[in-house]
């Protein structure tokens, strides 16, 4: 990989006439290839009730493509902390630590991942749910997963010890993840490694980065601030067919930030025969195509080297958006296993 590492996330993306079975077996597919092309790390995020996005449950997904790699790190981008309860993220990971020693990260971050409806059910757990506690909670889980647990201390005298796992030799790296100025200022504050949701739409990733290095307090396990960033991509054989590849995402993107019912990715030729008609992509395309990597292989492993190099950072974690054409197998997705291929060198 040179100089750059690229790791990938991923939202397990389901097309048109796809099932969940088949879009989670594309995703680990994904996952063994970038394993044997040397990339860094795998990711899956979090999101719910959402009929493009299959990765609902990070560290089962993890725990998948676990077992289908060998050197690759593997984790969530992210936990949705106020989601769950602190002890049962840290005994997850701790199990996935258990499972693949040594290679594990623990994203965490603070948003729902959905709509209120959902993250209304999601957090019938009580107090775990508090958002203000979120800080808290983070240190929780630290704790709690690392070999030496943590200890309960009750009000009326006495403690009670606590582990994630009953005899952990390691912990998995935990890393806050955020798209506003808070999590930089939390992560900088907590000695932790700390990654901007750049892929969402880029704004305040300077101020963010600024925040987070200048304002960060050495950790045992982080002397030093550690960050990558993150970026929408689509990679093909020409220009042309990337920015077909892209058009399906770019529609989703749309019609979650227009506020529009959300459906199954479309495939390349039924976005293409739908923006013919409805504009939908038109008036966000330029804005998204500024921020998001585009191109042919060469082009954007150009690009994404400048890019790095521009923020200081010598990691950049592709979200591979590439979609598929209606003749492709509906248990692969060959645009985006083209991307990461192309993108390797």
């Amino acid at each position: 990989m040179a100089s750059l590492n690229l790791s990938i996330l991923d939202l397990v993306p389901v097309r048109s006439g796809q099932t969940s079975a088949q879009a989670v077996a594309a995703s680990l597919s994904l996952a063994a290839r970038a394993d044997e092309l040397g990339y860094a790390r795998y990711w899956f995020a979090e999101h719910h009730n959402m009929p493009a996005v299959a990765s609902t449950t990070p560290p089962v997904l993890a725990a998948a493509a676990a077992a289908r790699t060998t050197r690759i790190r593997v984790g969530s981008g992210g936990v949705m902390l106020p989601n769950h309860s602190p002890l049962v993220v840290a005994e997850q990971f701790a199990a996935l630590e258990a499972l693949a020693p040594g290679r594990v990260d623990l994203g965490i971050g603070r948003a729902p991942g959905s709509d209120p409806v959902i993250t209304q059910l999601l957090r019938m757990s009580g107090t775990t749910s508090d958002v203000e506690r979120f800080p808290q909670h983070v240190a929780d889980i630290r704790a709690l997963a690392s070999p030496q647990g943590a200890t309960v201390e009750f009000t009326s005298g006495g403690t009670y010890d606590i582990h994630a796992t009953p005899a952990a030799t390691g912990a998995p790296q935990v890393w806050l993840l955020g798209s506003s100025d808070y999590s930089a200022q939390l992560a900088a504050a907590s000695g932790l490694p700390y990654v901007f949701a750049n892929h969402f739409s880029g704004e305040g990733l300077e101020r963010a980065l600024a925040l987070y290095r200048e304002q960060y307090r050495p950790s045992e396990e982080h002397p030093e601030p550690v960050t990558f960033l993150t970026a929408n991509v689509v990679a093909a054989e020409t220009e042309e067919e990337a920015r077909a590849r892209a058009l399906p995402q770019v529609r989703t993107m749309a019609r979650l930030r227009g506020g529009l019912p959300l459906r199954a990715l479309e495939t390349v030729e039924q976005a293409a025969e739908a923006e013919a008609t409805d504009r939908l992509a038109a008036p966000v395309i330029e804005k998204m195509s500024e921020r998001w990597f585009i191109g042919t292989g060469p082009d954007v492993r150009s690009r994404l080297e400048a890019f790095a190099a521009a923020h200081g950072v010598d990691e950049v974690m592709i979200s591979p958006v590439a979609g598929s054409f209606d003749a492709e197998p509906l248990d692969a997705t060959p645009g985006r296993t083209r991307t990461v291929e192309l993108l390797a060198g």
